[in-house]
């Protein structure tokens, strides 16, 4: 397929086949927010509203209302969300809960920082749609608090413990480099230029010296444990395009090709050869994994690919990368993509088979798979 055909195919996806879903069976019109917990025909099967899935939906809504088109459907859903979340996400300590009912009465707490992220992002999202800074202001504040909480988990209820090795989460690489990143854009100010090249350096660590591939967790001596070798493909994707994005700010050539590296050899060493996809995880000396679901393929790590892979083809013009992006899209709409109900299945076995029917649950939203269209298509559509 023609490079500028990819870019079309993928507006025409979001618009005709992703986006409609969300909006025909998520919005909850009487109480805010979305129903993520969805059914292949949008029924939904959980009214819990999981918060990091709902600030999600807020940054995909208004993103779409800012960069592709401005329909005030989409700017009214995400309001909802906004003002759902403003009413029910935030406990008297500012912690955020991680799922709520319906209603917006607290369900759940998860002990981690991620549901804050994607609400300041979310906010942060919003205030660039509406020019409303107040939610500049809100999200920029919940930054500072995210920190903190990655610094001292003990602060999240997560105490350290004498026989845990210390290590480095490379999510929290990707989380702070997303967020420092969009605040850098919201306000042109140089102060966000400091956690943008701490997240730099913070990865670093995670680059296993052997292979180039980046590892889940980083440490001393974690290399003895299944954590300190587990190896996400999706992981490498989607940190190397956001920190490529950063590149493009603080530019550092020897970390670009680094990543680069690190990307193609993700590509060689999570495809299934065998039966196509790439792999949930695996580990790098190929030792059983903690995770049952290791060998299954996932949605989102499809969905980054794709968006990596533009980015890779756009800063390089290499074919290798354009071959990868071929492949990659050809499994994933002969798989994941559901031309009867529109979205995408969420979990194949091995062998690329639907195991569950669902388009949404507490983990899968309107978040990667809309992201990777529209972001994927504005890459490509750079090269001319």
């Amino acid at each position: 397929m023609a490079i500028r055909a990819l870019a079309e195919r993928y507006r025409r996806h979001l618009l005709e086949s992703v986006i409609p879903f969300w909006m025909r069976y998520s919005v909850d019109t009487e109480y805010g927010g979305f129903f993520t917990c969805l059914d292949r025909d949008g029924t939904v099967f959980d009214t819990r509203k999981y918060v990091w899935l709902q600030g999600r939906q807020i940054w995909t809504l208004s993103k779409l209302y800012r960069e592709l088109e401005p329909r005030d459907e989409w700017l009214r859903a995400a309001r909802g969300g906004v003002e759902f979340l403003e009413k029910h996400v935030f406990d008297p300590q500012g912690r955020c809960y991680f799922s709520l009912t319906r209603e917006g009465a607290p369900a759940s707490y998860q002990r981690k920082p991620y549901g804050a992220v994607f609400v300041m992002l979310g906010f942060l999202e919003y205030s660039k749609a509406t020019g409303d800074a107040a939610y500049r202001t809100r999200a920029a504040d919940l930054f500072r608090q995210v920190e903190k909480w990655i610094a001292e988990p003990g602060l999240l209820g997560r105490p350290a413990l004498a026989g845990a090795p210390p290590a480095t989460q490379l999510a929290d690489v990707y989380v702070t480099a997303s967020m420092a990143l969009e605040l850098f854009h919201a306000t042109n100010n140089d102060a966000w230029r400091t956690p943008m090249k701490q997240s730099l350096a913070n990865i670093l660590p995670h680059f296993d010296p052997h292979s180039g591939l980046l590892t889940e967790m980083a440490g001393p001596g974690l290399r003895q444990y299944p954590e300190g070798r587990l190896v996400c493909a999706g992981s490498i994707f989607e940190v190397a395009w956001i920190l490529f994005r950063i590149l493009e700010i603080e530019p550092d050539p020897t970390l670009k090709e680094k990543l680069l590296a690190s990307v193609e050899a993700a590509l060689e060493f999570g495809w299934d050869r065998e039966y196509d996809g790439f792999y949930y995880f695996q580990d790098l000396e190929d030792k059983p994994t903690l995770q049952l679901e290791a060998s299954m393929k996932l949605w989102w790590v499809h969905a980054e690919a794709l968006c990596c892979l533009a980015h890779c083809y756009a800063m390089t013009r290499d074919e290798k990368w354009r071959r990868w992006l071929d492949r990659v899209d050809k499994y994933v709409f002969e798989r994941f993509a559901d031309p009867e109900y529109g979205e995408w299945f969420g979990y194949l076995d091995r062998r690329g088979n639907s195991v569950l029917t669902l388009k949404g649950n507490n983990y899968k939203g309107c978040f990667h798979i809309p992201r990777a269209l529209l972001l994927s298509a504005q890459k490509i559509e750079e090269i001319g």
